[in-house]
Order: C-alpha cells, then structure tokens, then sequence
C-alpha cells in the first residue's frame, strides 16, 4: 500500500526535497527528524516512468533508513484556495519541535551539554502548549524524555526520577491497541534499565520483567523496534535475574520462556536465548534442588549445541554449558556416561580455543575440572597427570594480579594433592599447600569461595601431618575446617564439604592421639555429612559408606546408624531413576559397598541384635525387586477402609510403571533424559500419596522396610535360615516361627573359604558332567561332606535340639553373599552311622528345602496366595531348535512336553507351545493366560547384564527384563526345565538377580529353576517323578497344589537315584511357597 502523495510543480530544473521522519506511528509532532536531502533532476525523475524506486540515506539511531517513490505525470490541478500544504499541527509547537531535535542532533555529535540544555528548553515548550488533553501530550512527554534520558546516559542530568515518570504517563496515554503503545514500551523499559545499571535496586529491574513480557508478543522478528535494540535491552533484563531473590529469579525463567516463544527455529537468536534459559533453570536448580529443573536445563543445552555446528561463533561457549548442566546431574546421580561426555564436551571447546585465545584459560579449567572428578570416581593416573598440566598451564594465563589467579592456584593445587594421594610423591604435597596458602591470601574475608579453599587446605594439612606427625599441622586444619564451616548457612550446599574436612581433621589427630572426643566429633561430621539435605545422593551415599568403614575400624558404636543410613539413601537414590536397568547401572556405581548388607548383618550380631541383623540383611538385599515390589504392592486391606487411598495409590503406581518400561526402551538420550523428568514428577506425587497413607493409625509402615516381626510372618510354615558371609564373620541366622531369632556361628568359615568353596564346586560340576552314570563323584562327595560339616549340621543341630523342628517338615533357605553359589540344599554327610544302622541322613533326608531370593520375596507370595479368581490352565513352553545359533538342539524337548501333558490332570485347561510357535512374544503370551508353566528350553545368565539373562526362543530371546515387566497376580507355578535359571549375578550376588527370582517377582508364587547346565536326556526322568509326586492323591475334578512343589521335588529326586547322577539331581531347587 502506498505512502503519502505531493503534487509538485515544474517551476525549476531540478527537485530539491527535505526528507524528514517520526519514530511515532500516531501523529507526527513538528516536521520529524531529518534523515537526508534529496536533490535530482526532472529528467532523471521522470526516466523512472511510473514505477517505483528507492532510495537509501545513511544510517541514524543504527537503522539505514529508505524511501520508496513512484513518479506520475498529471495535468492542470488548480487549488481553489491556492494552498500546497495546509499545516495540521499548530505553527509555533511544529517549530520549536524541529528546533528541540535540531538542537539535540547537534549534542548527539558534539556532546556539548549547551546543546542538550537547548534541546531540552525547546522540547519543554512544546509540552507547555500540549496539556494533558491535547492531541501531542504524550509525543511532547516522549521527545523530552528521550533527550533527558540521553543527558543521564552521557552523565550531563542526573535526574531519572523525572524522565521515567515522563515515560511512564506517555505509556498511560497510549495503551494496547495504541499505534505508539510499543514504542512507549520499549523506551520505559530502555530507561529503567539505565536506572538498574545505575542503581541496583530488584524493583526497578521486576517491573522490566513485566514489561517485557508485554512488549515481546507485540514485537515480532524484522519489525523497526526488534532492529533498535529490543534484543538487546530484553537480554540485559534477563541477565540481571541471576542477581535477584529466587522469587524474581522465577520470574526471569518465565520471561526467558517467552523469549524462546518468539525465537523459534532458524532465529539467529535462539541458541543464545535456549542457553540462557538452561543456566537459569541449572542456578534453580542448585538453589532449590527441583531434579526437573536440571534436566530441562541439559534438553535446553542439547538443542543450543546442535543449532551451533563447526565453525559458529558461540558453539564453545554452548559446549560449556551443556557440559557444565551435565556435571550437576552426574554430581547428583552419579550417571558415568554423563561424566564422559562432559569431558568430551570440554575438549572440543579446548580445541575451539587455540593458544592466544582469549577464552583458553577458562577451557583449560573446565576441562581440567573433569578429568579430576573422573579421576577420583575411576582412578586413572593419567586423568590426574593431565589434569596437573592442563592447570599449570591456565596459571601462565593468570599472572599476578590477575582476577581468577586465585581460582587457578586453588585448582592447580587440588590436582598436586590428588596426586600425592594416588603416587604418595611428597613434592606434590608440600606444592599444593603453599599454593593453598598463596589462594587464601588472594581472597577476602567475604569472598564466596574462601569456605572451599580453607577446606582444602585443611585437608592437605592432614595429609601432611599423617605422614609427618607435626602436631601443628592438624591442629591448623582443625582451626581451618571450623571457620570454614562457620561462614556458611547451614543449608549451603558446601557444609557437605566442610563436614568432610573436619572429620578427615578428628579422624587423622585420633589415630595418633586416641583421644575418644575426636572419634565422637569424627562420626558426629559423618552423620551430618551423609544427611545433608542439599547434596546430592551419590556423595551422601559415600560418607554414609566410609562411615561404617570408619566406625567398623575403630568399633564405634555408631556402625549400625551408618549402615542403615547407606541402605536408605541407596533406596532413596535409585527411586531417582526411572527403570530397572537404570537402576541397577546406579548401583553398579557403589560396587564397593556390595558386601555391605552381611556386613552390616554381622555387625548386629556381633552386637548380639539379631532382630537388627535380620532387618538389615534384609533391607540392604535385593534392592531392585524391593524398588520395583513397591509398585506391586497389595492394598488390599488399604481398599477395604480407605478406597479412594487405595484407587489413588494403585492409579500412580500404575502410571509410574508404565513409566518406567517405557523409558528402559529409548535410546535417544535427549528423549530419555525427558522421560526421566517425567518419571521423577510422577514418583513425587506417589511418595505424597505415601505419605498421606502412612498418616493413618493402622498404615504408619506402609511400605517402610520392614521390622523383625513383619519379617517373621516368612516362617509362619517353617524356619527361615539366613546365611551371612561377611568379611567380619560368617554365621546364619536362624528365623523361627514365633520368638527370637538364634545365631548359628561359623568359626571355621571365612569369606575368602567360601569363595574359594564356590570355585571348586564349579570345577567339580564341570568334572562330573564328563563323568559316566556309574562312575563316583569323589571331588562333589567332598565337597557336599564339607558343606554338611562346617555349615549345614550346626544348623541341623539347633533345628532339631533347640527349635526341636519335625522331620521332613518344611524349612527355607535366604543365602547372601558367596553362599548363594553353594547347594546349601544338596548337604550331605556321605557317612554310616556310629551304630552301623544305615547311612547318616542327609539335609534333604531329614527337612524339604526351599529356598527365597528374601524373606519378603516369599512373604509377597504368601500373601497373594488367594482363592483362585480364574480356572487353572497349564500351558508346556519348549524350543529344541533355538534360531540365530543360540545353542544346540535340544533332543528331548518334544518328548518332554508330551510326556508332561499326559501327567498334568485334564481338570487344567492344557496347551502346548512349540516350535515355531515358541518365540518371544508366544512364551510371553503363554506366561500372562497361564497359571502354571513348564519351560523347556536353553536358558542363558548373563554376568555382566543380569537382565540380559534369558530363555532361548525360535527368533529372540525372552529375556528377564520381559519378564519383570510383566504383572501376572494369578500365576502359580513354573518349572524351568533350562539351564541356569537360578543363578545369581557374580558382581552382586545379594541382588539375586536369576531368571527364577524374576518370575517369582512376576507372580508366580512357586518356582522350580536350576543352577547350572541341565542335561536334557536325563532331566526327562526328574520332570516325569515331579508331576508323578504333584498328582499323587489328586480326587475327581481337583488340580495340583503349587505349595505342595517342595515335596514333590524333593521325593522326585529321592526317587531318580539310579537313573539320574548326582549333579543332576542336585541341579534342580525349588524357589517360593
């Protein structure tokens, strides 16, 4: 749409005009600002014919402005009244306008403070003859403003007070819909901020924040105010949120999300605005420690990396930036492949910046930073070594004087002292302190980072007094630790780190001085290290670990504080993460406190509370299946008093379920870290949900690991025996029907026996596999005689003395630790009787054995034990011919599955699956109709991905993560007729983590599984004698029994002994009710 039209008349020979322009959209006050003179010829007009041209001037307030014209020819126009122009504005406001912006171009050029009073004067008149009812009051106000503000800006007016109000009531004048409205916006905004920068009071920078909130709707890319610097002035607004109160920092993400609103793909911009956004969601974070924000932070990250490839200008500073996102979450959760790439990360800026570049010094120190941290979780010398010279040469960048040469001689420092605690080279030691001493003197009183250097200082003083023995230096960083801790909150973060020091202090100053008060403060600092709630898990979790070294070594009474500390915060840690596999990839991290949940068993009993040591072998095993039954949990009793709890309860868990399986399939790790978010909202609101459960009288224990006596309910039909194979001692724990539990010690057993005993049985079991039917089994009799003598007849003997338990009565056995890889049940004498009256009787001559993952493992299946709601059907599962090479044909399976379908009753509504027909999604299928399941097949473990484990399909395998994921209440029973099916993980045997454990978790309440390689031809013989036993006394119309499986395994192999070898009758144990 065109412009304004002039009728010019051909008077001279040439068109001379004055080009002048308003930044108002509303009525132009006096004739505008000139912006450039136009001076050409008719002739040269009137060859542009009529199209349009235009024309450029130079550049004014940073905008090149052009004018479009159009040329017409037109023939006699006569004005009747003989006017060209008629003025629309009042003559004398027009001229005094024209000379205020005259005489403030020429200040803008001269900066003479004469020609600002002048322009001022000028403008002052024009809004004089412009009241607050006339037309131009509010250009008036602007045009004396801006010229105020340019005299503040320059330091020639030192009152603001005035122009924002001038500001503020042209604002008034002009609202939303106004043409000038925007205008009025960004020039309040423009000066508030000249205000902030001048006087940083949060009131005048919060009504910015609102401000701009308005203005960036209405401000679109490409529009006249976006080009003057809206950009510009919205950025310091929202750079200056990190300086103000949390609230108003809340308020600065806000406007950051509505920058991001209006910067989408493609805007130059955006990558500024996304890492802008994720460094204040990452400072929430460490101020609030809301894990959502933290991950958005790193998504927000990720975007801005990927919109800056090689080459772009602020990909470095991107790269920092994620990488720094990263680092709070590994800090916090401990995720290596978070550590990686941040170091990755870190390199890639380094190699951005070359020597010379003016950034290098802080990459050096980023990337230095990682490489120690990396160090310390892994212990690769060359990290250090790196870490040291990367250091080293960041201090040649900081020279004395330099404002960040105290920061490097600290760092620098850290890096000698980690060093020396690695190679023990006294050098680096001594180094490190003086550069210690050297960075405190750099730093104020005040200076928020004193706290840390007179920490580690402290801690090197330590060091140094531990192999010097100086007095002085111990009792210089106790001094230290202490007013470290003294000039910090007592929620800081940091008092984490403190905590840490001074114990280090009391811990070093007692193991030369033996005075108990040092030990006390010691395991006092420990406490409220590992319970400081503004840190993060993983370095609570380390001090509640080297707590129960640190009490265990000097035999401080605290020891079982700290243990059941480690087990909570674990619990607490892996609730963060949102599947099984993740899970267990988090407790990988802490491989060093495996042996944690004996040790802490064998505590108790040493401190003769044996009720304790049964709760926290119990609380400390089985982590995942703990974690993941909480989501499985019946609530049946909640339902029956409190159902709209209940229904709200099971709704979330369900959902988090969900959750969780959803999330163990992405691999796109941005996608990932989003549905980790979304996990972690979801289990807030489940532990609010919790919380409000456990506020009623008859449910304060929902969920809480459970006591002694909610524990007992397991051996409600026979004993439970827990076996404890700790560095400390080796003992069981005998768990009765009703009273006190009783200790069993092992004197002659040490951990290092047991796991030597475990490898010898392997080598047996593999010997006699060799071995013909007939021929002995020397080395296994041996062995099962040892087993007997040195573990199992104790046992037998306060069963049969003291509890005074039945013959053939039920018993079941909790292995933990090296335990779990002996065949506790298969403990045999080998032996004749003194009075020469027959054989001794073996374990399972006198008792039927069972075993269970956890005393709550069997107590869940007890409880879902339940009057049938569906009709028994029995389904046979086998795979003879595996696909993809995944093991050898399997001869006997077909014959297996018939003969099994001709034993189980007609009363079941029988199915086979086979061949073909046995894949991953029919076995699935099979085990979620089917209440009783019998599985023939290769099964596989896998050691070092215990959930990789699985059982060999036709296509692929069914693995236990499948099954886990599986939620099948009415399942039974499942006999897998496979091999190692009930064999735990090697690295974390107190985990059980088997095929069989992962069924029983699934709801099957009875399982038969086995512990090492089955021997397809001769196990037909043991499944035929089972499902003789299970059907025995089975009247008209009635189905097998699952509680009954024990018995039946137990008199089945009795009966194989001549068909079947000892390892094979061996092989099979029977897991659950």
């Amino acid at each position: 749409m065109w412009g304004d039209t002039m009728t010019l008349t051909q008077a001279s020979p040439s068109l001379s005009v004055e080009i002048r322009a308003s930044y108002e959209l509303d009525r132009t006050l006096g004739n505008g600002e000139v912006i450039g003179k136009l001076q050409i010829s008719w002739n040269e007009l009137l060859d542009h014919g009529d199209k349009p041209f235009e024309l450029s001037f130079p550049p004014i307030r940073s905008i090149t402005p052009s004018l479009t014209l159009k040329v017409t020819v037109v023939h006699a126009c006569d004005n009747q009244d003989g006017a060209i122009f008629d003025s629309l504005v009042d003559c004398k406001i027009a001229r005094e306008t024209d000379a205020g912006h005259a005489r403030y171009a020429k200040y803008m050029t001269s900066k003479k403070v004469s020609h600002l009073n002048d322009a001022l004067r000028h403008f002052q008149l024009v809004l004089d003859r412009c009241p607050v009812d006339h037309p131009d009051h509010a250009a008036a106000l602007t045009n004396l403003a801006w010229a105020r503000l340019r005299g503040y800006i320059q330091n020639d007016l030192q009152d603001i007070d005035t122009t924002t109000s001038f500001f503020r009531e042209a604002l008034a004048l002009r609202p939303q819909g106004h043409p000038d409205h925007i205008l009025s916006l960004y020039h309040l905004i423009f000066a508030l901020n000249w205000r902030y920068s001048r006087e940083p009071t949060a009131v005048f920078i919060l009504e910015c924040l609102q401000l701009c909130c308005k203005l960036l709707p209405l401000c679109p890319e490409g529009t006249y105010l976006c080009s003057i610097g809206v950009d510009s002035a919205v950025d310091y607004v929202i750079g200056e949120c990190n300086n103000i109160p949390i609230g108003a920092c809340d308020e600065g993400i806000h406007l950051r999300r509505v920058v991001l609103e209006f910067r989408p793909l493609g805007h130059q911009r955006r990558p500024f605005t996304l890492t802008t956004l994720a460094l204040a969601l990452k400072a929430r974070f460490r101020d609030c420690g809301s894990i959502d924000d933290l991950e958005e932070s790193i998504q927000l990250g990720r975007e801005a990396v990927s919109l800056c490839p090689e080459g772009h200008s602020v990909r470095g500073t991107c790269l920092n930036n994620l990488a720094f996102s990263l680092q709070s979450r590994f800090d916090h959760q401990g995720k290596s492949h978070d550590l990686d790439e941040v170091i990755f990360m870190h390199e890639e800026a380094l190699r951005l910046r070359p020597v010379g570049h003016k950034k290098r010094d802080i990459s050096l120190g980023n990337l230095g930073g990682a490489l120690r941290t990396r160090f310390n979780k892994h212990g690769d010398v060359d990290d250090i070594k790196r870490a040291v010279s990367l250091f080293r040469e960041a201090l040649t960048l900081h020279p004395p004087g330099h404002p960040r040469r105290d920061t490097t001689l600290n760092n620098l420092a850290l890096a000698l002292k980690e060093r020396y605690d690695k190679l023990h080279v006294i050098e680096d030691l001594n180094e490190a302190i003086d550069l210690y001493r050297k960075s405190l003197l750099l730093k104020r009183l005040d200076h928020p980072g004193r706290h840390s250097t007179l920490n580690n200082l402290g801690s090197a003083l330590c060091s140094r007094f531990t192999r010097t023995r100086k007095n002085e230096d111990v009792e210089e960083a106790i001094r230290l630790c202490q007013e470290s801790l003294a000039a910090l909150p007592l929620l800081h973060p940091d008092r984490h780190y403190s905590y840490f020091r001074i114990r280090e202090a009391y811990i070093s100053r007692y193991q030369v001085q033996h005075k108990p008060a040092d030990l006390s403060l010691a395991m006092e600092n420990f406490r409220l290290a590992s319970r400081h709630p503004t840190q993060g898990f993983p370095n609570r979790l380390v001090d509640a670990y080297n707590w129960t070294v640190a009490a265990e070594h000097h035999g401080d009474g605290s020891a079982l504080e700290a243990y059941s500390t480690f087990f909570e915060l674990l619990d607490a840690h892996l609730g963060t993460r949102s599947s099984t596999t993740s899970r267990r990839e988090a407790a990988a991290g802490f491989h060093y406190a495996r042996s944690l949940p004996v040790d802490a068993a064998s505590c108790a009993i040493r401190s003769d509370n044996l009720r304790r040591a049964v709760e926290l072998a119990e609380q400390g095993r089985g982590q995942q299946w703990s974690l993941a039954s909480r989501l499985k949990t019946p609530v049946e009793d909640l339902e029956s008093g409190h159902p709209h709890l209940a229904r709200k309860f099971l709704e979330l868990s369900k959902r988090i379920s969900n959750a969780a399986q959803g999330s163990a399939a992405i691999t796109d790790r941005a996608a990932a870290d989003r549905a980790a978010t979304e996990y972690r909202r979801l289990t807030m609101q489940w532990d609010a949900a919790v919380a409000e459960i456990r506020n009623l009288q008859a449910f304060s224990r929902f969920l809480l690991p459970p006591s002694y006596t909610e524990l007992q309910a397991a051996a409600r039909y026979g004993p439970v025996i827990i076996f404890v194979a700790s560095k400390n001692s080796c003992s069981a724990i005998i768990v009765p029907t009703s009273g006190e539990p009783h200790n069993v010690p092992f004197p002659s057993i040490t951990r290092a026996y047991m796991e030597d005993l475990k490898d010898r049985f392997a080598r047996a079991i593999l010997q006699a596999s060799k071995m013909g039917l007939k021929q002995q089994r020397n080395d296994l009799i041996v062995l099962l005689r040892e087993v007997w003598n040195n573990i199992m007849l104790p046992v037998v003997n306060l069963l049969e003395h003291t509890l005074e338990l039945k013959r053939q009565s039920r018993i079941w056995l909790c292995p933990t630790a090296a335990f779990t890889s002996i065949p506790l049940h298969a403990a045999h004498p080998f032996r004749t009787k003194a009075d020469r009256s027959g054989k001794e009787p073996c374990l399972e001559d006198l008792y039927i054995c069972s075993y269970t993952p956890t005393l709550s493992a069997l107590i869940r299946s007890r409880q879902m034990m339940k009057k049938r709601r569906v009709p028994p059907s029995f389904v046979a599962v086998g795979q003879g011919q595996p696909g993809g090479g995944n093991g050898k044909e399997l001869l006997a399976v077909d014959s297996e599955l018939e003969l099994v379908n001709k034993l189980v009753p007609a009363t079941a509504n029988r199915s086979t699956v086979s061949g073909v027909a046995a894949t991953r999604a029919g076995a699935l299928e099979a085990l979620e109709q089917n209440t009783w399941v019998h599985l023939a097949c290769h099964g596989k473990q896998d050691h070092k991905q215990p959930y990789d484990s699985h059982f060999v399909m036709k296509d692929v395998p069914l693995t236990l993560l499948d099954i886990m994921e599986k939620d099948i209440p009415h399942a039974e029973f499942a006999f897998l007729s496979a091999c190692h099916t009930a064999v735990g993980d090697k690295e974390t045997p107190d985990e059980v983590i088997h095929l069989a454990a992962g069924l029983q978790f699934s709801g099957f309440k009875s399982v038969v599984g086995t512990l090492w390689e089955v021997n397809d031809a001769v196990a037909n013989h043991v499944v035929k004698a089972f499902y003789e036993n299970m059907v025995k006394k089975l009247g008209d119309g009635e189905f097998m029994d699952c509680t009954k499986a024990a018995w039946a395994l137990n008199r089945a192999t009795h009966a194989v002994k001549s068909e079947v070898p000892l390892e094979q009758r061996m092989v099979f144990i029977h897991i659950g009710v």
